[in-house]
C-alpha cells in the first residue's frame, strides 16, 4: 500500500531522477569522448569539471520539477501531460546550466556532449516513468494500491462521477458508497451496486468507521450552505475533499482556479500559455527554430523573391494587417502572389478559385505555401509563433465573431505559421467552425511536445494546399 506515503514517494522520485541523470551523464561522456572521439581527451576539460556542471543541472532539474508540478500526485494525470512536464523541466534546467556557464565564462564545454546529455535525460525519464505508470495502472486495475472514495450526493452529478470512475479502473479509485438526504436506494447502469451509507449528517460517523481517502461533494447548488460544515468535518478527519460544481455542464471548457488577492476565482478556460514558464519556453523555442529555419531556407527565400520580381511588377513582399494576441493588430508578411491592388480590396475580399488577381508564379507559391515563409520574420519580431491559430484580417474577424461561437478565443494565444487545424486538413476554403474547434483544443492542451508534433505533421503532410486559391 502506498496510502499515506506520498511524501516518501515524492522523495523516491527525486532520488531516482537524480540517479538517472548521473547515468545519463556518464553515458553522454562515454559517447562523446570515446565513441565520437577516439584520439584521447587531452584537448578537453577533465571529467571532474563536467561532473560539476552535471550537479548544477541535476539540482536545477529537481527544483524546476517541483515548480512545474512534476512531483505532484499523477494518479489522474494523462501521461502526455507528464511528458510535457519532463521536457519543460529538462529544457529549463539546460537553460539554467547554459546561463551559469556564460556567467562564469566557461566556453570550452562540448556542445555535442550537451546535446547528447539533454536528449538522454529526456528519453530515460520518459521511459522509466512510463514503465512505472503502466505498472501502477496494472496493479490498480487488479485491485491493488486502491484509494477509497465517498460521494456526497446520489443525484445526477454523483452518478456522472461514478460512471467516470467505472470507465477508468486504472486510476485505482473505488467508491465505498453515497451519502444522500433524499435517496435511500441507488443503483448504477452497470453490474456494480453502490450502497447509500446514510445521510449527510452521518459523514463524521462514516469517516470514523471506514477508511476513506477522498470525499467528493456532488451536491446541487441548493445544498451550498452545507459545504462549510462538510469541509470542516473532512479536514478534521484528515480526508481530502473535492467538489464537482453543479454548473459543470454550462462551462465552455476545462476551468481552473486562480487567486485574486484572498479570493479564489474560477477561470472558465484553462490556457497553459498563461503560465510564465510556458510562455518563456515557447518563445525561446520560436526564436531558435525560426533562426534555424531562416538559415536553412535562405536559398528558397532568394529563389521565390527573384521569381516574384521577374514575373510581375510591384514589391516582392506583401504585408497585410491581421489580428493577433489579445486582439492586437500587426502586419503579417508574405511573398506577393497577386497583382498590385488597393489595400481596401486585399483586406476585404476572399481569394476565389481561378482568381484573376493572381499571377502565374503567385498561384504556384500559394499552392506550395512558399508565400508564407517570410512569416518566420514575424515570429522573430514577436508578432507570431511558429505554431498557433492562423491570424485573420480585421474585417473578417468582426464578421466571424458574430457568426461563429467562441471565435475570439483564438486570440488568447499568439497566431502561428502552422497550427493544429491546418495539419488536420482545415486549410484555405474550409469550415471556420471546425477550425475554431481545433484551435480551442490546441489552446487548452498546449505543450511544447504538441508544438513539435504539429511541426512534424506539417513537414510530413507536405506544404501543398489543395484548398489554396
Amino acid at each position: 500500500m502506498i496510502r499515506g506515503k506520498e511524501r516518501f514517494i515524492t522523495q523516491l522520485y527525486m532520488g531516482v531522477d537524480f540517479i538517472f541523470i548521473q547515468v545519463s551523464f556518464f553515458i553522454a561522456w562515454f559517447t562523446r569522448f570515446y565513441l565520437f572521439d577516439g584520439e584521447g581527451l587531452g584537448a578537453y576539460l577533465p571529467l571532474s569539471t563536467y561532473f560539476l556542471w552535471n550537479i548544477v543541472y541535476s539540482t536545477s532539474y529537481i527544483g524546476v520539477s517541483f515548480i512545474t508540478g512534476l512531483y505532484a500526485p499523477k494518479r489522474k494525470m494523462k501521461f502526455a501531460r507528464e511528458i510535457a512536464k519532463i521536457c519543460q523541466s529538462n529544457l529549463f534546467s539546460m537553460f539554467i546550466l547554459l546561463s551559469v556557464l556564460f556567467i562564469v565564462k566557461t566556453v570550452d564545454i562540448s556542445r555535442l556532449f550537451l546535446v547528447i546529455y539533454l536528449a538522454l535525460n529526456i528519453m530515460i525519464a520518459i521511459i522509466y516513468r512510463f514503465m512505472v505508470k503502466q505498472s501502477l495502472r496494472n496493479l490498480r486495475s487488479k485491485g491493488f494500491n486502491r484509494q477509497f472514495v465517498l460521494i456526497l450526493g446520489a443525484g445526477s452529478i454523483g452518478n456522472r462521477y461514478m460512471q467516470n470512475l467505472l470507465q477508468h479502473p486504472e486510476y485505482g479509485l473505488k467508491v465505498l458508497g453515497f451519502l444522500d438526504d433524499i435517496r435511500s436506494e441507488y443503483s448504477t447502469n452497470s453490474n456494480i451496486q453502490v450502497p447509500i451509507l446514510g445521510k449527510l449528517v452521518d459523514l463524521n460517523r462514516v469517516l470514523t468507521e471506514r477508511v476513506v481517502d477522498e470525499v467528493v461533494v456532488a451536491l446541487p447548488l441548493t445544498a451550498f450552505p452545507k459545504y462549510q460544515q462538510i469541509i470542516s468535518v473532512c479536514e478534521k478527519a484528515g480526508v481530502r475533499v473535492s467538489i464537482v460544481p453543479d454548473f459543470y455542464d454550462i462551462l465552455p471548457a476545462n476551468p481552473h482556479f486562480e487567486r485574486f488577492g484572498d479570493l479564489p476565482i474560477i477561470n472558465v478556460r484553462d490556457v497553459p500559455l498563461d503560465e510564465f514558464v510556458n510562455r518563456i519556453l515557447k518563445r525561446a523555442f520560436d526564436i531558435i527554430f525560426s533562426l534555424f529555419a531562416i538559415i536553412l531556407i535562405s536559398p528558397i527565400l532568394l529563389f521565390v523573391a527573384i521569381g516574384v520580381k521577374l514575373t510581375s511588377s510591384g514589391p516582392v513582399l506583401f504585408k497585410q494587417e491581421r489580428v493577433g494576441l489579445n486582439r492586437r493588430k500587426f502586419y503579417m508578411y508574405k511573398f506577393r502572389s497577386m497583382k498590385h491592388m488597393p489595400e481596401i480590396t486585399s483586406n476585404t475580399q476572399w481569394t476565389i478559385e481561378n482568381d484573376p488577381r493572381r499571377t502565374r508564379f503567385g498561384s504556384f507559391i500559394r499552392k506550395t505555401s512558399l508565400d508564407e515563409l517570410p512569416q518566420f520574420f514575424n515570429v522573430l519580431k514577436g508578432d507570431m509563433s511558429v505554431v498557433g491559430p492562423r491570424p485573420e484580417r480585421p474585417y473578417f474577424v468582426e464578421q466571424f465573431k458574430e457568426e461563429v461561437p467562441k471565435y475570439m478565443v483564438k486570440h488568447q494565444v499568439s497566431p502561428g505559421i502552422t497550427g493544429w487545424a491546418q495539419v488536420c486538413g482545415l486549410r484555405g476554403d474550409t469550415s471556420i467552425r471546425n477550425r475554431i474547434d481545433h484551435d480551442i483544443y490546441y489552446i487548452e492542451n498546449w505543450t511544447l511536445l504538441f508544438d513539435v508534433k504539429i511541426i512534424f505533421k506539417t513537414v510530413v503532410n507536405g506544404f501543398v494546399n489543395k484548398n489554396a486559391y
